[in-house]
């Protein structure tokens, strides 16, 4: 059967990720026609939760983890009915000091207690009043900042007028974050455990002169004005499931299986969407097609040249355990080392040295990860024979694995293994003895690279951010409704409404919004 079909809305969007649900919701609520086209058998993108080990039920957060630049005014827009649950423990990075094992602790709920472990693991107060002073300055940031993101965008000069501390502006917009970092922590340590953040999904160094490093960093610590990351209760499935129903509630048509194959438009009339689904193929048109898939997919649905590809670089490792390991340094409990992020081999200077091997196309010999366990958060992504077991889940992000060192298909595991390693040596007995083991007996670990994000959830490169993330600025005053909210294209009947836009990166739903605001602000024309 090749059966053809045709359809005609207002507006038209390409993937079903959680960005093209936002957009969804709020242009059907609008009274907007809307379609939504994705290729996988469900809505979600990265989004999504999975039971990934047969038998084992535990429903997985397999590629995205946590939420922190969610805006809460979207939450409150779409009447999402959602529970995103604070970690008490925001971070733990065991190393050792005079041959004895010993972490640095941050608890966010106790700031004596984690002036205790900067004191115990330095010997003195200055790094603990460092890492007041300068998240006292990312907070402000933060407060600043956060708000503008579901707004028209501002000029350069506007958010610096509105950051309104020059000193500030210079150390994170203007200046590679390195030479904040250190002139502001002497611990190696500590500079690791700040730079961190600067890296997730991004191939870069602390003095990268193009400020990517900057950009990351920045999306990482202002959310929603206080930079917390929390646990989605349910998993991320939850977040897409919210999304779905209040875009569904709202009127719009959500279709799955359908993969666009084309975009046309002469920029002046409707444009078209081909697309393939199980029963033939089809087309629709709309004033408005919105992009939620990378630039350089967009580029290639219009058949224009997409440029340099995009290069991911982390390693996610989902696993699930019968127990958690003990670890060497025995004055912190695994409940709490694992509640937060778990650093391994980050420090500042094993960071570079990762990257520079990165760089030469080399396997990092200590690769540098973040774990953490939803479970200790939220047990509810368990069924009640796991939770009777004791299960628990873990899930690594490995930074600096970008995809180029992933062409031998036995890189993969080369790459888990030597990153499991890492982690055996800050514990007191090996990961493997505390992994459960599916319906086959085979533990229960699976490793995601950047090729395989590529092939499982259409992002370039395997690139999270879908591209190198921008600025939450314009040099100057855009011009029109898509240039003024960040989702512009060269063609003015087709926004990007994804991770790619302006403002885009990490689970937001803040490209969606921005998408909708453009179309809605232009009169749906």
């Amino acid at each position: 059967m090749n059966a053809e079909s045709s359809s005609r809305h207002d507006v038209v969007i390409v993937g079903g990720g959680h960005n093209g649900l936002v957009a969804a919701a709020y242009l059907a609520r609008a009274g907007q026609r809307v379609l939504v086209l994705e290729r996988l058998p469900q809505v979600g993108g990265a989004a999504v939760s999975a039971q990934a080990f047969a038998g084992v039920d535990a429903r997985l957060s397999r590629y995205s983890y946590l939420v922190s630049l969610l805006p809460r005014k979207i939450v409150r827009d779409l009447g999402l009915r959602l529970d995103l649950r604070r970690r008490r423990i925001a971070s733990y990075t065991p190393t050792v000091r005079d041959g004895r094992p010993t972490g640095l602790l941050v608890d966010a709920s106790d700031p004596g207690r984690t002036r205790e472990s900067f004191r115990a693991l330095t010997g003195a107060e200055r790094e603990w009043q460092a890492w007041q002073d300068f998240y006292g300055a990312t907070g402000r940031i933060a407060e600043r900042v956060f708000p503008t993101l579901t707004g028209p965008l501002p000029t350069r000069a506007e958010l610096r007028r509105g950051v309104a501390d020059d000193a500030a502006w210079e150390s994170f917009f203007e200046r590679p974050l390195g030479e904040t970092i250190e002139r502001t922590f002497a611990d190696d340590l500590v500079r690791g455990v700040v730079l961190t953040d600067a890296l997730i999904g991004t191939f870069t160094h602390a003095h990268d002169p193009s400020l990517r490093q900057n950009r990351c960093f920045l999306y990482h610590v202002i959310g929603n004005g206080t930079g917390d990351w929390d646990v989605p209760v349910g998993g991320m499935g939850a977040v897409t499931g919210a999304l779905a129903d209040a875009a569904l509630r709202a009127g719009a048509q959500l279709r799955t299986g359908c993969e666009v194959t084309a975009v046309a438009t002469d920029g002046t009339g409707d444009a078209e969407v081909s697309y393939r689904h199980r029963g033939g193929e089809g087309t629709a048109t709309a004033r408005k097609v919105l992009v939620n898939a990378a630039p350089a997919v967009l580029a290639r649905l219009l058949g224009e040249d997409p440029g340099p590809a995009p290069e991911g670089a982390q390693l996610k490792v989902n696993m699930v355990l019968r127990r958690l390991p003990r670890l060497r340094d025995t004055a912190v409990d695994p409940r709490e080392a694992f509640a937060g992020t778990f650093h391994i081999a980050e420090g500042y200077r094993q960071l570079e040295t990762a990257y520079a091997e990165a760089r030469a196309g080399r396997m990092p010999t200590a690769p540098p990860s973040e774990i953490y366990c939803h479970t200790l958060t939220d047990p509810s992504i368990l069924g009640p024979g796991a939770l009777r077991q004791g299960l628990q889940t873990l899930t690594l992000f490995g930074l600096h694995m970008p995809a180029r060192l992933f062409t031998d298909p036995a890189a993969k595991e080369r790459a888990l293994a030597s990153s499991l390693a890492r982690l055996d040596g800050v514990l007191a007995e090996p990961i493997a003895d505390c992994l459960a083991t599916d319906a086959t007996g085979r533990p229960c670990v699976e490793a995601r690279t950047p090729p395989d994000l590529e092939r499982e959830v259409g992002l370039p490169g395997g690139h999270i951010f879908h591209r190198d993330l921008s600025f939450p600025f314009v040099d100057e005053e855009p011009d029109g409704a898509a240039a003024r909210w960040g989702v512009a294209t060269a063609h003015p009947n087709v926004l990007l409404c994804g991770a790619g836009a302006i403002r885009g990166g990490g689970v937001s739903g803040i490209p969606g919004h921005n998408a909708a605001q453009a179309v809605l602000e232009a009169g749906g024309r």
